[in-house]
């Protein structure tokens, strides 16, 4: 076996990819951005490499200073997880050329699975099902509008060298076929440097199934079952499981076999994905093969008890596979839900900052957190987004999505925006609880996902009140002071106070009155008895009238956040003795919301704009957002162009309400 390996990687898949070389007494180096010299990866490895800039284009997709690091520390064998160089096929000969093993395919399978029409083309020899289409090289827009016509609307373009959801046109009608291809063809060549594009017949409902494939230097393959991916939004996954629910028995061998069949085509070598198109009846078409380990792969993993990552490196040492295909079988169910640092109610948004609070669910052989995050760490502008990723175990699908839920409730973080409420949502959805499966469903279930707002429940608010109170009074006692302990039984205190909460723009005034054990609190004319004990820094066990519970909770400076069947909900501490000060901006100066870089500047100084005309955008972690005006008026100012790296928070420009500046 390797004695050391290299991580091309960052984030939670380095760790993972260290965790288990160190069960095999395997040395790692990491490599690492100036952005990430105190990241996990960068701690938890043997050793660690500083390969360059923030910004991956000038760290983590330099080929020569990853070889050259390999070289430095004596690595063997280079991992390239997932993203960056994973599916490069320059990095992978690189590493061929100086003696390094790539833990991953050959050079010319991930060639020949790189794009997305030479790939059909070699699985349509190979016998694999596709999508009827066109994947040939006659790219002359007259000839692929006949084409389309031929198919039958509605057709899909997509670009040939495409992925992650760019370059793809949903087109319905044969009038429209030509200047969405022109739009289409524009995106590929801006963000693939090729424009070439292929066409398929548009799948109404499709079901996103993929297969996990393994392949060894000695011409064996194996199968390890397959993965439901449908729940998406941007054509990104959001919500995987393993098996795949209600899926003809017959539907999913056929599906197998042609995962087989794809790998053996291309003699693969290594952790491969074969990806299918399914319709609502079980039939598939191949898509696309992933030439690596996938981000969702741990599912695979709690259904077989195998780890992917070790059978990566024993298949990359010239070991044969670790087992026959008689030798595999589905143990309960699984599914994983990827934890985001985003803002579900604003498309996804990514939110940028640090940490504040992060409490993971406990682990057990039922629940499984893969991050590469800790507390008081901070979310980057730079790189993808992710936290953690949350997986489960169970006997039945039922069974997981039970734990699911439960885990959920139990993941607390605080300080950057995340999805954890939303994801908590969409499991309990009729359409994935059932299962109805497509990869509309968010889209369809969007008045439970978005259109809802929590309800605060005066409850809640009273709990709010007094974990307040309880926290002013253990800051300003003594150490071991017996008068003071956090058990709610207080000494000298006022017979009835007062606490002003403000939430979402609302102010709840709350009376709380001392009781021998605890307080009696009255919210919008309900009393509660409240009494407990703070366990922890961060959770009170707390009785409300004859109702017991474990409550979670931040205390930061003058806010409060309560977490609630896995809701957040957080509450301004009104200081009734405050002086109010001016907290209002100029309304002319527009901030930006997140890290970044200014994409376009669309305006000039002294401009004259209307409500809502686009002035900027700025790009950050693969999402454009664009700033527009408030109202009509005049920019006076421009702080940034084109290129220039920003700050959340800093002012881009200067702009004048129209009717101010005309006074």
């Amino acid at each position: 076996m390797f004695k050391k390996i290299l991580i091309a990687n960052r984030g939670e898949i380095a760790c993972r990819v260290i965790r288990t070389a160190k069960e095999l007494g395997i040395q790692t180096v990491a490599v690492y951005s100036e952005a990430d010299a105190e990241a996990q990866h960068v701690k938890q490895a043997d050793e660690a490499i500083c390969i360059g800039r923030a910004p991956a284009s000038e760290s983590y997709l330099q080929i020569e200073r990853i070889i050259e690091a390999a070289l430095l520390t004596g690595a063997e064998a280079v991992h390239p997880g997932y993203g960056f160089l994973s599916e490069n096929d320059d990095f992978a000969l690189a590493c061929q050329q100086n003696g390094i093993e790539f833990i991953g395919p050959p050079v010319e399978a991930i060639r020949a699975m790189g794009l997305k029409a030479t790939s059909k083309a070699l699985m349509e020899k190979a016998g694999v099902p596709l999508t009827p289409g066109y994947h040939g090289k006659n790219q002359e827009p007259n000839f692929l509008k006949q084409q389309a016509d031929a198919i039958g609307y509605p057709v899909l373009i997509k670009a040939s060298a495409g992925g992650g959801g760019k370059g793809m046109r949903l087109v319905e009608r044969s009038e429209d076929f030509l200047s969405s291809l022109t739009s289409c063809k524009s995106e590929a060549r801006s963000s693939f440097g090729n424009e070439d594009v292929l066409i398929e017949r548009y799948v109404t409902r499709p079901r996103h199934i993929e297969v996990q494939v393994f392949g060894d230097k000695h011409g064996n393959y194996v199968h390890l079952f397959e993965r439901d991916c449908s729940v998406q939004r941007r054509h990104q996954k959001v919500l995987e499981e393993a098996p795949a629910p209600l899926m003809p028995e017959e539907k999913l061998e056929a599906m197998r076999q042609a995962a087989i069949d794809a790998a053996r085509a291309v003699n693969y070598v290594g952790a491969g994905t074969v990806e299918f198109i399914v319709e609502q009846d079980g039939t598939a078409y191949f898509m696309e093969m992933n030439t690596r380990l996938q981000v969702e792969h741990p599912v695979t993993e709690m259904i077989t008890g195998q780890d992917l990552v070790e059978w990566q490196l024993r298949v990359a040492y010239g070991e044969p596979l670790p087992k026959a295909q008689a030798d595999l079988s589905i143990q309960g169910h699984a599914l994983e839900a990827r934890i985001y640092a985003e803002d579900p109610d604003n498309g996804f948004l990514p939110s940028i900052g640090k940490i504040h609070f992060l409490q993971y669910p406990q682990q057990n052989a039922h629940v499984r957190v893969d991050s590469g995050i800790i507390q008081g760490d901070s979310i980057s502008s730079f790189y993808d987004p992710m936290i953690a990723k949350l997986i489960v175990w169970g006997k039945t699908r039922q069974d997981a999505l039970r734990q699911m839920q439960h885990a959920l409730q139990n993941f607390y973080i605080q300080g950057v925006g995340n999805n954890v409420a939303f994801l908590h949502r969409l499991v309990g959805t009729g359409s994935f609880s059932q299962p109805n499966l497509d990869t509309g469903l968010i889209e369809r279930e969007n008045i439970q996902l978005f259109s809802s707002k929590p309800e605060i429940k005066p409850s809640l608010l009273a709990q709010a009140a007094v974990l307040h109170l309880l926290q002013q009074t253990l800051k300003h006692s003594l150490p071991h002071d017996p008068w003071q302990q956090p058990n709610f039984w207080r000494l000298n205190q006022q017979a009835k106070t007062h606490v002003q909460l403000r939430h979402q723009q609302e102010i709840y005034d709350i009376e709380l009155a001392i009781l021998k054990q605890g307080y009696l609190v009255k919210v919008h004319n309900q009393d509660f008895k409240i009494s407990g004990e703070l366990t922890a820094s961060n959770t009170a066990h707390l009785q409300i009238d004859n109702h017991q519970h474990k409550l979670c909770f931040v205390k930061c400076d003058s806010s409060l956040v309560l977490f609630e069947q896995a809701q957040p909900y957080e509450f301004e501490i009104i200081d009734p003795y405050a002086h109010v000060e001016g907290e209002a901006e100029e309304a002319g100066n527009l901030k930006a919301p997140m890290p970044g870089i200014i994409t376009q500047v669309l305006v000039e100084q002294f401009a004259q704009v209307k409500k809502d005309e686009p002035l900027m955008t700025l790009e950050a972690m693969k999402i454009e957002y664009t700033i527009r005006a408030p109202q009509d008026g005049i920019i006076n100012n421009l702080f940034f162009q084109s290129g220039d790296q920003v700050a959340a928070g800093d002012e881009l420009l200067d702009f004048c309400i129209e009717a101010e500046a005309s006074a």
